[in-house]
């Protein structure tokens, strides 16, 4: 039933939650699992002496939380690909969903954005607004 599965992973609880779903579902179907996780480019602050720090501080950040996510997969029965991808989230989630052919999208309720206490965060929001396949999201 299920191909290509991806994952949107930030770091927060719900993601890893979604994380664990995923890793679950991909196992069930033999599906190549599609873990991606999306970086803002600090272009508020270009122009700063120190942009090009900043830039690569955010840059590492990410690849962490990416790194920290395939170690959370652990060992697996099914493939694996890994894309960390710069610019705005909804948009490169759902062309990675897009490029892979993905059957479906799963990825938590909130994320790691500035507000807190909303059922469904605005990422996930628009994902589900606007992608053509299935979206799973994660509590």
């Amino acid at each position: 039933m299920f191909k290509n599965i991806v994952l949107a992973y930030d770091g927060s609880e719900f993601s890893l939650r979604a994380l664990q779903r995923a890793k679950a579902i991909a196992e069930r179907f033999e599906a190549t699992l599609w873990l991606v996780h999306v970086f803002r480019n600090p272009s508020d602050l270009l122009g700063y002496t120190d942009f090009e720090k900043l830039y690569a501080k955010r840059k590492s950040a990410a690849q962490a939380t990416l790194d920290d996510a395939n170690q959370k997969l652990g060992r697996t029965t099914f493939p694996v690909k890994v894309e960390l991808k710069e610019g705005h989230e909804t948009e490169l989630i759902l062309k990675v969903a897009e490029n892979c052919k993905a059957d479906l999208i799963v990825m938590g309720t909130r994320g790691l954005g500035a507000v807190k206490g909303l059922l469904v965060g605005s990422v996930s929001r628009k994902v589900i607004h606007y992608a053509e396949c299935p979206v799973m999201v994660v509590h």
